[in-house]
């Protein structure tokens, strides 16, 4: 006859030596559970606060004709944006964007050609890469600033140009078929760090191995490049594409600063501005805002369709 000891009572019933139920594995307390959440609260609410409620203003703006002042807002339809699809002052200002989608362009081959050559031994590398950095921690008042006197007339640009025999430079501000050009390669050189940075990251991620097994099999600089740099880094280029095409479509500070949006040089974020401030006509400016940013919705649908997120193998 076997006697039962109060431990082995309490093990048939599952119950510790203070008689409570013992806490399963793997169980969470309560306060464990909601306290993630809770760091939530705060960037959730800044988020509503800062990004969403402005976004549903302004787009019930754009169904009114508000001046910014009046207290009354009245509806007036699709009036707004079917003047900012008839009017051609309104929406040809988007072909000035053009000239910085190129650029945007220009801007991704550059970095993506020195992010290449920096993620292998090189001379001074570590110097280059703050050279190309430095122009996008500048603020862009000071760069728009700077480059008003490097193209103004006998500036810097052509201070330089004369050393080499041009003694008779283009207006590069003034002319109507070049200030664009001219606005888009500051805009390029301010810009192209972020890219060369994002390309730089992505390269050195991918593993060694992979470069010495091409090495074996006989493959050159471009054939890595082709097979295992950009297939590796495809994600984060259809990221900058994304970000460098909606930068150009919303450019603003250099054409503002640089030219006050004369001589041709006016964008549509510049328009959208006056058309606010100056004009005081938000409820139009709030439609040409509304229309910015369906088209850089569908440009970063455009890319998402063109670039999906798959997973990339390079060792098959």
């Amino acid at each position: 006859m076997s006697v039962s000891t109060g431990a082995d009572v309490r093990m048939r019933q599952g119950t510790n030596r203070r008689g409570l139920q013992p806490r399963r594995r793997g169980a969470r307390k309560p306060r464990q559970v909601l306290t993630p959440w809770l760091f939530l609260v705060a960037p959730v609410v800044l988020l509503v606060l800062f990004t969403y409620v402005p976004v549903t203003n302004m787009v019930w703006y754009s169904f009114t004709n508000w001046d910014g002042l009046d207290p009354v807002k009245e509806p007036v339809g699709w009036t707004n944006y079917v003047e900012i699809f008839t009017r051609p002052e309104i929406f040809q200002v988007f072909f000035v964007s053009l000239y910085y989608v190129l650029g945007a362009f220009v801007q991704l081959a550059l970095a993506l050609y020195f992010a290449t050559i920096l993620s292998f031994s090189t001379w001074f590398k570590n110097f280059f890469k703050g050279i190309l950095f430095f122009p996008y921690l500048l603020n862009g008042v000071a760069i728009g600033l700077v480059f008003l006197y490097f193209f103004r007339p006998d500036g810097t640009l052509d201070a330089l140009l004369s050393l080499v025999g041009v003694n008779e430079p283009p207006q590069w501000l003034g002319n109507p078929d070049i200030v664009n050009v001219s606005l888009a390669s500051t805009s390029v050189w301010r810009y192209m760090g972020l890219n060369f940075v994002l390309f730089l990251g992505a390269i050195q991620s991918i593993p060694e191995e992979l470069y010495e097994a091409a090495e074996l099999d006989g493959a050159g600089s471009w054939d890595k490049f082709r097979s295992i740099i950009l297939p590796g880094i495809r994600q984060i280029v259809g990221l900058s594409v994304i970000l460098a095409i909606s930068g150009a479509l919303s450019v603003f500070e250099i054409p503002y600063i640089m030219t006050g949006g004369a001589n041709g040089t006016e964008t549509f974020v510049i328009k959208t501005v006056t058309t606010a401030f100056t004009f005081s006509k938000v409820g139009l400016a709030s439609a040409m805002a509304v229309v910015l940013l369906f088209i850089v919705l569908a440009f970063t649908w455009l890319q998402r369709t063109i670039f999906p997120d798959d997973k990339v193998d390079l060792t098959s």
